[in-house]
């Protein structure tokens, strides 16, 4: 207790309790809504309520949604759902060690476990959502006046994105339990970065009709969460502003891994200190 272990020991010690990572994410997803009428239909009605917001705001009352975007619908919902989950993962990860100080004072166990299975709980929620976002994407899509949605191989290219966003996720979940475990004032600024994230990272509206004109444009497209974001969009809508590019699922894959493997490092060296202050 209170000692670091070392690096391939942690590492063992968190795949032997893979088991218990696992039930420990369902539980956690299960339990999320329990105490409601509708129980886990709000797994599914909040991000259909969310997007549906966003459509008739910025969609159909404002227009921003429709620059540059064939289908306005289609093209948020699969913003707003992706971007939920990496949202939530990130409330997860902050709430990891300040949720559970009864548990690590108590037990010894990698730390590691708590960030890992907050954001296998929020995929666990995701996964009966996406089916949910597929469907109302390509009937969107016979609509009058929005863009088609066929049925199409690259369709089985949202597996590879949803694991992209999920390491990516996680690496954030990990860098935000050490950060709020050692400062918990962080967790009161969470809300309002996400938010501000949110409007950069084109969930709404075409990075490229807004902002590519600017020379700093760039740096909005190639973001993170603006990648996995064109990613998912890529694999499921035929729009021209979100192409199937393998720069772009390159890029993903670097984020992916730099902020999964970073971020389990940075949170490894803070092992001692979780539980202690």
């Amino acid at each position: 207790m209170g000692v670091r272990p070392r690096l391939g020991e942690y590492l063992g010690e968190l795949w032997r309790r893979r088991t218990f990572i696992r039930v420990l994410a369902v539980s956690k997803s299960q339990a999320s809504n329990q105490n409601t009428y509708l129980g886990q239909v709000w797994a599914l009605l909040t991000p259909i309520l969310n997007a549906a917001v966003y459509i008739l705001i910025f969609g159909f009352i404002l227009k921003v949604g429709r620059a540059g975007i064939e289908n306005t619908i289609a093209f948020i919902v699969v913003g707003v759902f992706f971007f939920r989950f990496f949202e939530r993962s990130i409330h997860a990860g902050s709430k990891a060690i300040r949720s559970n100080l009864n548990l690590v004072r108590s037990v010894h166990f990698p730390r590691a476990v708590l960030p890992v299975s907050g954001v296998l709980a929020e995929l666990t929620t995701l996964l009966p959502a996406l089916v949910v976002m597929c469907l109302i994407a390509y009937f969107s899509g016979l609509l009058p006046n929005e863009g088609d949605v066929p049925l199409a191989w690259r369709w089985f290219l949202l597996i590879p994105a949803v694991i992209l966003t999920w390491a990516f996720s996680t690496g954030c979940a990990f860098i935000m339990a050490r950060l709020v475990a050692q400062t918990p004032d962080i967790d009161n600024l969470i809300p309002f970065g996400t938010r501000l994230l949110m409007y950069a990272s084109g969930v709404i509206f075409s990075i490229d009709h807004f902002l590519g004109s600017f020379s700093w444009g760039w740096i909005m497209k190639y973001q993170p969460v603006a990648v996995y974001l064109e990613l998912a969009r890529s694999a499921i809508l035929n729009e021209p502003s979100a192409p199937l590019d393998p720069t772009m699922w390159l890029i993903g894959l670097g984020w992916a891994i730099v902020f999964l493997v970073g971020g389990f490092l940075f949170f490894w060296q803070g092992e001692e200190t979780y539980g202690r202050n």
